[in-house]
Formats: C-alpha cells, sequence, structure tokens
C-alpha cells in the first residue's frame, strides 16, 4: 500500500505563502470537493480539504488561479505538529504534490 490522494474539485478563497525557519516556502490553500447526495448531513454539501505544498510550480498555480478553479490535485496525505500557547497542535493536510486544471 502507498500513501496517494486524489482530489476533484475547486480552489478555495484563501491563499497563503510563509518562509520556514529552514528556509522552505510553505504555500497553504483549501480544495473544496462536492459530497454524494447519500453523504450529505444537515446543510453541510461541501467539505473544504486542507492542502499545502512546498513545490514552487503548484504554488505559482494555486497563486495565479481564481478561486472556484476547478483542479485534480495529485498528493500524500500528512499530519502535522505543532507546539501552540495552549499546547501541542495538529491537523491532517494533503501535501499537494502535482495541480493541474479539472
Amino acid at each position: 500500500m502507498s500513501n496517494s490522494v486524489e482530489l476533484v474539485g475547486r480552489l478555495g478563497k484563501v491563499t497563503t505563502a510563509r518562509d520556514l525557519p529552514s528556509g522552505d516556502r510553505i504555500t497553504a490553500f483549501s480544495v473544496i470537493v462536492d459530497r454524494l447526495e447519500n453523504e450529505i448531513v444537515g446543510r453541510t454539501k461541501v467539505d473544504a480539504i486542507p492542502c499545502q505544498t512546498f513545490r514552487v510550480s503548484v504554488a505559482n498555480k494555486v497563486s495565479s488561479w481564481e478561486s472556484g478553479t476547478e483542479v485534480v490535485a495529485l498528493g500524500v496525505l500528512r499530519r502535522r505538529f505543532w507546539r501552540s500557547p495552549t499546547g501541542l497542535g495538529s491537523a491532517v493536510e494533503v501535501e499537494v504534490r502535482s495541480l493541474k486544471r479539472a
């Protein structure tokens, strides 16, 4: 088995980029994925999947494409940990390695 994720959806509205102490640049964004009719719970019809990338080619696309652009994102699932003033935090994100228009 391998860790592999394919998301087909729309780019979210917010994109952020920041430089890490290591010198790497990380770009964070989201891909909005519609739920199937039988998966809708209450009024929740979509999921906003948090994504990030270290790849310049992906970051350039994300920053130049408009939110709502239909995309296919390929990558791997990662769990990230950090220290915060309130304790240890964590999040599960997709580390996107390639991105193209759907």
